[in-house]
C-alpha cells in the first residue's frame, strides 16, 4: 500500500522585527505561544540576529517573570527548551486557553503573541472582548512549496495513485487538493 505524505520542511526567514520585540519585555505582560512553528521562528529570530546569548544572560529571565501560555504539550516542550515557563498547555485549544488567560491575566500591559500568517482570530478576540491587551506578530508565513506540482507529478508518474494522503494541517490541503484531482482523475 503507498502512503503520500504532504508535510514541508519548516521555514528559515525571519524579519528582525520579532527579535526587537522579543528583546523588551518590559513592554509586555507575558508572551502566548499557539503553535511549535511560532516557537522554532521565534527562537531562529533570536539565532538570526546573534543574540541567543543576550536571551540566556538576561532576557529569558526577563520572561520567566511574566507568564507565558501555551496551547499544547508541543508547543510548551518547545518553550521549555528555549529555558521557559509555561502554563496553559493542558487547555487543547485557543478559546480554552483565552478562557483560561482571563481568569488569571491582570496586566495593564499587552500580551505578546508570535504567530503565523494564517491564525484564526479566536483567540485574539476573547481576549479583547475581556478588555486584555494583546499585539500579534507575524512570525511566519505559511505559503504553498513551489514545487509542489512538480512533486506530486513527480511522484504520480514514479509511483501511481496513493492508497492514501495524509495531510498535516488545512493548508496542506488547500494547496495541494487541486493538483492531487487532476493527478488522480
Amino acid at each position: 500500500m503507498k502512503v503520500l505524505l504532504l508535510k514541508d520542511a519548516k521555514e528559515d526567514d525571519c524579519g528582525q522585527d520579532p527579535y526587537i520585540r522579543l528583546s523588551h519585555p518590559e513592554d509586555y505582560g507575558g508572551l502566548i505561544f499557539t503553535s511549535p512553528r511560532a516557537v522554532e521562528a521565534a527562537e531562529l529570530c533570536l539565532e538570526q540576529n546573534n543574540k541567543t546569548e543576550v536571551w540566556e544572560r538576561s532576557l529569558k529571565e526577563k520572561w520567566n517573570a511574566k507568564s507565558v501560555y501555551v496551547v499544547g504539550n508541543a508547543t510548551a516542550s518547545l518553550v521549555s527548551k528555549i529555558g521557559l515557563d509555561t502554563e496553559g498547555e493542558t487547555c487543547g485549544n485557543a478559546e480554552k486557553l483565552a478562557e483560561y488567560i482571563c481568569s488569571r491575566e491582570s496586566s495593564a500591559l499587552p500580551l505578546l503573541f508570535p504567530c503565523g500568517n494564517l491564525k484564526r482570530e479566536i483567540l485574539p478576540k476573547a481576549l479583547k472582548d475581556k478588555g486584555i491587551a494583546m499585539e500579534s506578530i507575524t512570525v511566519y508565513q505559511t505559503v504553498a512549496h513551489p514545487g509542489i506540482q512538480g512533486n506530486l507529478n513527480s511522484y504520480y508518474s514514479q509511483q501511481g495513485v496513493p492508497a492514501s494522503i495524509t495531510f498535516f494541517s488545512p493548508s496542506g490541503l488547500t494547496y495541494s487538493l487541486k493538483h492531487i484531482q487532476e493527478l488522480s482523475g
